[in-house]
């Protein structure tokens, strides 16, 4: 592939407007980064306002030779809408139209720049419901989303993006647009390429419009927290909540690092000398509810909880909301860099592997957080170090490698909701045969022949 040339440049101004295709120094570093924090510069950055637009510029990409990188927020924990390879940052931010929420057979045709938070609100005001949840949500986008299938908090009862996915318009890197799947709750007419789109991160094609599946709006949700003294009798816990038959929406924990550099961050008080927090949630009717909480309570307590605590007002719902959310930014407390994994275990191996992570974090002496989404076994391992320290930068690095070799041998996968991108691709052979690994690779080429779009993400 050959650097954007300044006839291409010319060329791409030509199909989107000037205003809206830049190579100025300013714009390409506010485009040349994600929430990793690793940054390469792009060769421009374009903005289209449709489909066509869209299809123009992947068939220019064709024809020119250059690359072509989507990109939504930039929220991404794993480097894939970064352009390491240079190229062109193509940005989905004015597609930006919620189109249509069907109430008769709750389905929404939206655009692939909205908002998740905003699609949220939309559809709860229509009393309906859209499950995935990222902790991003109040930023990340709906193709974002749909290209490294995000998770959150609620998918321990609703699942994640793809199984609310029924069909998708996207551009495919030879400029064809193509429509996937149905606008029904069955389909089953030839292959699933809505699927196989779902969780591509941005190397199969460019996802322009999606028809999203919505539930009714539950009735009332409870939400409560439970205190541990020690981080395994909370995992044990997680273990007995999803034995005893309830279904909760939401099961978070926090370890004691995450509760204190929260707790420093937002003054929200967190328990800081906790060992660790569950945040808990059912949703439904007003009277299952309330047996469900009561029965959670219970369950806390007889395993060791020192405090269960409903949170009884919206505000009150919020601010524990807030503080879960506020993980992220409040780690950098530990170190200003961060190294952050999203590994995935059976439910009944939580145990196993929260007491891993103890002596990994003993055995290295790293600065070493977790917290996630316990009711799904999706833990995220944070390590909070300065990356100029090369020595600490190799310990890292290894124990990263013991924990995903643990993790796999645990019956889990590397990556639960963050995908692969260029961050996690030196590993994906440990979790992926060779076999499977060239079958991927075909279909990469078929939807891709010339490599145009998002290099260097998924396959090392």
């Amino acid at each position: 592939m050959m650097p954007l040339s300044k006839s291409a440049f010319k060329k791409l101004r030509n199909i989107v407007g000037k205003p809206n295709c830049s190579r100025d120094k300013e714009d390409l570093v506010c485009y040349a980064y994600d929430a990793t924090a690793l940054s390469h510069l792009p060769d421009a950055v374009i903005f289209p306002k449709n489909v066509e637009e869209v299809s123009a510029i992947l068939q220019l990409a064709g024809d020119e030779g250059f690359f072509v990188i989507p990109r939504g927020a930039g929220s991404g924990l794993t480097g894939g809408s970064i352009a390491i390879n240079g190229g062109l940052i193509l940005v989905m931010s004015r597609f930006t139209r919620i189109i249509k929420i069907d109430k008769d057979n709750l389905v929404a045709y939206v655009e692939a720049g909205v908002v998740t938070g905003n699609f949220h609100a939309a559809v709860e005001k229509e009393g309906l419901f859209y499950p995935p949840d990222p902790a991003s949500s109040g930023f990340s986008t709906l193709g974002g989303n749909l290209a490294e299938c995000a998770g959150g908090p609620r998918a321990v009862k609703y699942g994640v993006t793809r199984d609310y996915v029924l069909g998708l318009e996207a551009v495919i890197p030879t400029g064809e647009i193509i429509h996937t799947g149905v606008q029904t709750v069955k389909g089953v007419v030839g292959y699933d390429l809505t699927r196989l789109m779902i969780g591509s991160e941005g190397t199969l094609g460019i996802i322009t419009r999606m028809n999203l599946r919505l539930l009714p709006l539950p009735e009332t949700v409870g939400t409560m927290i439970a205190v541990f003294d020690e981080m395994e009798t909370a995992a044990v816990t997680v273990s007995e909540i999803i034995k005893s038959g309830i279904v909760p929406r939401t099961v978070e924990y926090m370890d004691q690092a995450s509760i204190q550099c929260v707790e420093n961050y937002l003054k929200a008080g967190l328990p800081v000398n906790a060992g660790a927090l569950l945040l808990l949630e059912v949703d439904g009717r007003v009277d299952e509810v309330n047996v469900a909480m009561d029965r959670l309570k219970s369950l806390c307590i007889q395993q060791g909880a020192t405090k269960v605590e409903s949170a009884e007002t919206p505000e009150a719902v919020s601010l524990l909301w807030m503080a879960r959310k506020s993980i992220n930014p409040a780690l950098f407390q530990l170190g200003p860099h961060k190294i952050n994994e999203d590994i995935v275990v059976p439910r009944s191996k939580i145990p196993d592997m929260v007491k891993k992570i103890k002596i990994l974090k003993d055995k290295s002496g790293l600065n070493i957080a977790s917290y996630g989404h316990a009711g799904d076994g999706n833990i995220h391992v944070n390590i909070m170090l300065n990356k100029q320290d090369e020595a600490a930068l190799k310990n890292a690095n290894e124990t990263i490698e013991e924990l995903f070799d643990y993790t796999l041998a645990l019956g889990g996968t590397i990556s639960g909701e963050h995908g692969v991108g260029m961050t996690k691709a030196p590993y994906v052979g440990k979790e992926i045969g060779s076999v499977e690994l060239n079958l991927m690779k075909e279909i990469k080429a078929i939807f891709d022949p010339k490599g145009v779009l998002n290099p260097g993400k998924i396959f090392s």
